[in-house]
């Protein structure tokens, strides 16, 4: 697949397009699913998060192979990849980076740009609530604007350019909720459970012999970026708009109301609607599809709106959930 896409191109071009890319991306899921056992819809997911052009929040608890999946991402992707471990002490200057005063032999003083680790293509922020706010803003605006603000210079972050944040959420002494001004960023909240019992058993054999398998690059930097302008090429229905605005829709609290939205303390905006087109777009082309369809709407319905929405009072006090509440979302649209 070449680097760049005509937007002029014709149905017959847009369909080779597809195909073309439907088989790498058979090529890249082979190759991390080679060194990634039972993870297959996280993998789904992460894909689809970057081929859209977004962002990704893994929850999951310690061992489950996050911290593995980005960076066999960033390698079978062709990538610059780099982690960062969020602490309570991290400062802004450790991620976006600091300028330097340094003295020629001159004598002349100037200062220098020592860039941090944010400039990379993906980047790992590994238990991003235990960042500070001051930190956790810092990294807020790298991923909204793919620039850091440096003593009031812009720097612009190389492209293509992912943040792949984990959290753990057993641990919670000591950290620093997302606000939901951060989360909305995130294109995806990516559930990672556990393994089942056929995939724990591989994974055993596989990873404590003498030969483990390593990951391969399958793509470039600049075929990713290609394949993110033909997701926004994908033409989608009448249908599958209409299912997106109504789900999204019944989720925001309404006086009065007598279905889920009795339940919504406060509900997802119009940015979970553009991220549920992308992701629909992105899962379609995933499986080699010329369009999305409803069904592409409730499987990413969940992972695009759990971390978009809150339970009021009333709700928990019933033992009501997001999960619950997305459920009774979707139900008019099965």
């Amino acid at each position: 697949m070449t680097s760049t896409l005509s937007l002029n191109a014709g149905p017959a071009d847009f369909v080779a397009e597809v195909d073309a890319l439907g088989e790498r991306l058979h090529l890249v899921r082979e190759r991390i699913g080679a060194v990634i056992f039972g993870q297959g819809e996280v993998i789904e997911q992460a894909l689809i998060t970057l081929l859209a052009g977004g962002h990704a929040l893994l929850i999951g608890v310690p061992g489950l192979a996050k911290t593995r999946l980005v960076e066999s991402l960033g390698t079978i992707l062709g990538l610059d990849d780099k982690r960062i471990q969020c602490t309570p002490d991290l400062m802004p200057a450790d991620i976006i980076g600091s300028e330097v005063l340094e003295e020629s032999e001159g004598g002349r003083r100037s200062f220098r740009f020592i860039p941090g680790p944010v400039f990379c293509q993906l980047l790992m922020a590994d238990e991003i609530n235990r960042a500070s706010p001051r930190t956790q803003s810092a990294l807020l605006q790298a991923m909204q604007e793919g620039r850091v603000s440096i003593a009031g210079q812009y720097h612009p972050l190389p492209r293509p350019f992912h943040v792949l944040a984990t959290q753990n959420p057993l641990e919670q002494e000591g950290t620093y909720p997302l606000p939901e001004a951060q989360l909305d960023r995130f294109l995806l909240q990516i559930d990672v459970d556990y393994p089942d019992l056929d995939a724990e058993r591989h994974m055993l054999i596989a990873t404590t012999g003498l030969n483990e398998a390593t990951p391969r690059p399958a793509m470039t930097g600049d075929e990713l970026m290609a394949a993110q302008q033909l997701v926004r090429r994908i033409p989608v229905g009448d249908s599958v708009v209409d299912a997106i605005l109504a789900l999204v829709r019944s989720g925001r609290p309404e006086p009065g109301a007598q279905d889920a939205r009795r339940f919504v303390a406060w509900g997802p905006g119009p940015r979970a609607s553009q991220a549920l087109m992308l992701a629909c777009r992105a899962r379609a082309l995933l499986d080699g599809r010329y369009a999305p369809s409803v069904d592409d709407v409730l499987a990413l319905a969940p992972p695009v709106l759990r971390h978009r929405m809150a339970v009021s009072f009333a709700g928990r006090a019933e033992g009501i959930g997001v999960a619950q509440v997305i459920e009774q979302m979707m139900a008019p649209l099965r």
